[in-house]
């Protein structure tokens, strides 16, 4: 067995796939990438069970074989290797020899075989979303998704889709995102929730991306296939919480604000909020809108003056300055709008452009508690 390969198209490749390796795995041959050799076709996989990856790359051979290889190895040598030729031969006894233009480098190889293969979807659903779509969506919602163990239906994404557009969920009871596009749409109703490290690797790729993406997916697994690349994950088994019901209906309070401003000046009060509570406070009344923080144990404050569009009562309310400041950074729009109804009802983001045709995002942030 033996091919020739270009060492940057190679490394590019395998610091993709190497994203899905965990640190610590419980089988050993996981520590590996397994390769499929078909003649000039180069089926490179990793795995951690619960996600699979792999790429299909073109290399110079007309020989077949598979073996898994170890992949922080072969990783860190690919890394030192100026652009050029690499030859790769596989040795009877057990060893993989790669041939630069400087050296020759020997790399212990384990049987193939023993690697375990992608899930196979039985009867899938299908759903074709262009790259740049999926990537937004990913982006615009994978923030505000939860970490916690004990509730893991929050600590992905909920994808809901209809023959009326694609919906994209995100929170973690404390922020929650809504991403919506109505100008793509499925041909059938479907709802399940992708767990975040696939999806933090399909952000990756996607990104500059123009290709469309195929999406199959069951009850229990979900795949996505683009250009020479596939992925196959597990879903997260469980009910996505009623997300619309937290969402406020009625906010006569609305307040609009150059996005930049607004997000620069709670960076810099936010320097003087409590290190544990992270709070500051938004005072609203006329055109004018008032961002103070204080951490009263230090004897630190910081208050700020805007200008800004408001419609609606005079009101105080407080937010954790973390959450709001992910918010606003993960938004492209030079104008938001902050919709309140009471200062312990969570206020809605909104951007007031930048979007594209079909496209709607809405982020809910819970307030916190003023300490008055």
């Amino acid at each position: 067995m033996k091919f020739i390969v270009s060492s940057s198209y190679l490394l590019k490749q395998l610091q993709i796939l190497g994203g899905v390796i965990n640190n610590s795995n419980t089988l050993p041959i996981l520590d590996n990438f397994l390769f499929e050799l078909n003649e000039n076709q180069l089926k490179v996989s990793a795995s951690d069970l619960e996600t699979t990856m792999s790429a299909v790359l073109e290399v110079d051979s007309d020989s077949n074989g598979k073996i898994a290889v170890p992949a922080k190895l072969l990783l860190d040598t690919l890394k030192t290797f100026p652009e050029q030729p690499l030859t790769f031969i596989i040795e009877e006894n057990g060893t993989l020899e790669l041939s630069s233009s400087h050296g020759k480098y020997a790399l212990a190889y384990a049987d193939g075989e023993e690697f375990p293969n992608a899930v196979e979807l039985d009867d899938p659903s299908q759903t074709i979303i262009p790259a740049e779509v999926l990537s937004t969506a990913i982006s615009k919602t994978i923030f505000a998704s939860g970490n916690d163990d004990l509730r893991p239906v929050m600590s992905g994404v909920f994808f809901q889709f209809s023959t009326e557009g694609l919906t994209f969920v995100a929170t973690d009871a404390h922020k929650l995102v809504k991403y919506t596009r109505e100008d793509v749409t499925a041909t059938q109703t479907a709802e399940y929730i992708m767990p975040k490290k696939p999806l933090t690797l399909l952000k990756a790729i996607l990104s500059g991306s123009d290709s469309d993406v195929l999406i199959e997916y069951n009850d229990s697994n979900a795949k996505f296939s683009f250009d020479e690349t596939q992925l196959v994950c597990r879903l997260i088994d469980g009910k996505y919480p009623n997300y619309e019901a937290v969402i406020p209906k009625e906010n006569p309070n609305k307040l609009t604000i150059d996005r930049s401003q607004f997000l620069s000046s709670v960076r810099r009060v936010s320097i003087f909020s409590n290190k544990t509570t992270h709070q500051v406070k938004l005072k609203v009344a006329g055109a004018e809108l008032n961002i103070s923080a204080e951490d009263i144990d230090y004897n630190n404050k910081a208050e700020e003056r805007l200008t800004c569009d408001y419609q609606g009562d005079d009101m105080q309310i407080g937010f954790n300055s973390r959450f709001l400041t992910e918010m606003l950074n993960n938004l492209n729009a030079n104008e938001v709008q902050l919709e309140m109804s009471l200062p312990n009802r969570a206020g809605i983001l909104t951007p007031k452009d930048g979007l594209d045709e079909g496209e709607k995002v809405t982020m809910l942030v819970m307030p916190v508690m003023l300490n008055s």
